[in-house]
């Protein structure tokens, strides 16, 4: 078995007919920032929804700390160590925002993460605990999203989309946070479409292309160039006179 924290092998996944990952190998050490990039459509949603367990891989494997994973479901994956703040945030919008992050509260694993440490990465909380998930603005989704993740006490979080929908101002806030929250021992794998913003915060790259790998590395040895043409699958030179 690897010894990597969490190791994908040769993972295929199929919605009905479509194939939206291809045979996509990777691996996430204890302790890193791990960014998956791509374009819309590349198929990143269905492998972040995949190592969550809420989508069914046609092939391939998933192990976490040296365990197969494949075939736990999800809620045994959160007890295990992994939770993921979806893309569109899925909040209960009938609820306060104290009730939402108390779901990630119930049933949690022992960590460093509970309701007063939240508040203190997000300051602003406390005085509106009490209002309706729906009448915050996206970006106080996003936070409250990845505060109910965070209160599970996961080693591994995966965040899907972070910046989606989001103004630059908001979107450099929680990525502020990243630091603090890899402090606290977590591994952290974000989905992004922001170019920038995944580069910038990883400790590694990944970039998926209609569904498979396209270039994998350390961002210092990447060039814009070479991440553009792994992004868009583009041959740069032919149409640079156009």
């Amino acid at each position: 078995m690897s010894n990597d924290f969490l190791a994908v092998n040769n993972l295929t996944v199929h919605h009905g007919q479509l194939c939206a990952v291809d045979d996509v190998s990777f691996s996430v050490q204890r302790g890193e920032v791990f960014a998956m990039i791509g374009a819309n459509g590349a198929g990143k949603s269905t492998l972040m929804r995949t190592i969550a367990g809420l989508q069914k891989l046609t092939s391939g494997s998933i192990s976490f700390k040296g365990q197969e994973i494949s075939l736990m479901p999800p809620h045994k994956r959160v007890k295990f160590g992994v939770s993921l703040v979806p893309e569109g945030r899925r909040l209960f919008s009938s609820m306060t925002l104290e009730e939402n992050l108390q779901v990630g509260e119930f049933k949690s694993n022992k960590g460093p993460f509970n309701i007063h440490r939240i508040y203190e990465l997000f300051p602003w909380m406390p005085d509106r605990r009490r209002q309706l998930a729906w009448q915050f603005s996206g970006g106080e989704q996003q936070s409250i999203a990845l505060g109910r993740a965070l209160l599970t006490n996961p080693e591994l979080l995966l965040i899907d989309e972070l910046s989606l929908g989001l103004a630059p101002i908001v979107i450099e806030k929680i990525y502020a946070l990243i630091p603090e929250i890899v402090k606290e021992g977590l591994s952290v794998m974000i989905v992004e479409q922001d170019v920038a913003q995944g580069v910038g915060v990883a400790s590694r790259v990944h970039c998926l292309l209609e569904g498979r790998t396209s270039l994998s590395g350390v961002p210092a040895d990447l060039t814009s160039e070479a991440i553009e043409r792994a992004y868009f699958g583009a041959d740069l030179n032919s149409t640079k006179d156009h």
